[in-house]
């Protein structure tokens, strides 16, 4: 227990405050990047909802994947934005809470479902005969719904674990948003406890997650490689390029973050920057550009609103004219 400490009720967010001199230049950046990554997730969203071709549980979860992204993003980066912008970067100990908690459980809800969509593939690649009666639309719903509950489940046990007590001063939490790890550690309770369970149960389930889909991938190239086409073989790699990459990346930049040793170097805040912010941008970018499903419903779409716009034309001149 922490003594002849004053009890906080608000916490400041250091951030990028020690990089006085490029607040400016940062703001640019992330803002660019926050726009072209909602971009990217509307669209995504948009083309699997108008599309019927793509009304499949394969692109059901990419819109799933989507939506919680743009919910994960929304969680940590207008705060972050405007903390930059305005240079007030205080944040009461309860929208801390709040904010922790949905990071916490839209980010195991984003490793569920990238689980999801491996089971997906393995279904479909080494259980062909069997997957429309194993993986139906509503059963996919299932699966997302069964994903947020998973993912917000562990998230309201962290974050009780952390606020269960009061913070003691100093308020400064060194971050740009409240990471567990830099909460706790101003807790007035035994803080090395604490940071320890919450982040065995955060590793435990990043881990997990990305032993089941290596899994899944073991199993899918063992089938793969037992196609006698070369076409075959092509057909089945590009319906998984897409999803093996966003998951090298999205567990790859989370493993920096949650696997870092506490007690190493490091600037925290620089290092959760690629898990916040460029996984989430790179992700809508990887599916829409290595997918022909994709870019074919864009393209249906762009076609039928060019379409509507020169109908739209053509009428007016025919109502206009004499």
């Amino acid at each position: 227990m922490k003594v002849n400490q004053t009890v906080v009720g608000e916490f400041i967010l250091v951030g990028f405050s020690v990089y006085p001199h490029v607040q400016m230049f940062l703001f640019l950046v992330f803002l660019g990047l926050y726009l072209l990554t909602l971009t990217g997730n509307l669209a995504i969203m948009g083309l699997t909802w108008v599309d019927r071709s793509l009304h499949i549980p394969m692109y059901l979860f990419l819109g799933a994947l989507s939506f919680s992204e743009t919910c994960y993003t929304l969680t940590i980066i207008p705060k972050m934005l405007a903390d930059l912008l305005t240079g007030n970067r205080g944040i009461s100990v309860t929208g801390c809470g709040l904010q922790m908690c949905f990071f916490l459980g839209l980010g195991g809800t984003n490793c569920i479902v990238l689980t999801l969509m491996g089971y997906d593939r393995f279904l479909a690649i080494c259980n062909p005969l069997r997957y429309p009666l194993l993986m139906t639309n509503v059963g996919c719903g299932q699966l997302v719904a069964s994903a947020w509950a998973g993912g917000f489940l562990i998230s309201l046990i962290e974050t009780a674990l952390i606020f269960r007590g009061s913070f003691c001063s100093p308020n400064l939490v060194r971050h740009f948003f409240c990471h567990m790890r830099a909460v706790v550690r101003l807790s007035c309770l035994d803080s090395d406890l604490t940071g320890s369970v919450v982040t065995v149960i955060s590793v435990s389930g990043l881990m997990g997650t990305f032993l089941l889909i290596i899994i899944t991938y073991v199993f899918i190239l063992s089938t793969v490689f037992r196609i006698p086409s070369a076409e075959g073989k092509q057909k089945a790699f590009s319906t998984c390029a897409s999803h093996l990459t966003v998951v090298l990346v999205h567990f790859g930049f989370a493993a920096i973050v949650y696997l870092k040793p506490e007690a190493s170097g490091g600037d925290d805040t620089l290092m959760a920057v690629p898990y916040t912010v460029i996984t989430p941008f790179l992700s809508p970018l990887i599916f829409s550009l290595r997918n022909k499903d994709m870019k074919n419903a864009l393209r249906k779409v762009l076609g039928k609103r060019r379409f509507l716009k020169k109908q739209f034309w053509i009428n007016a001149t025919l109502v206009t004219v004499p």
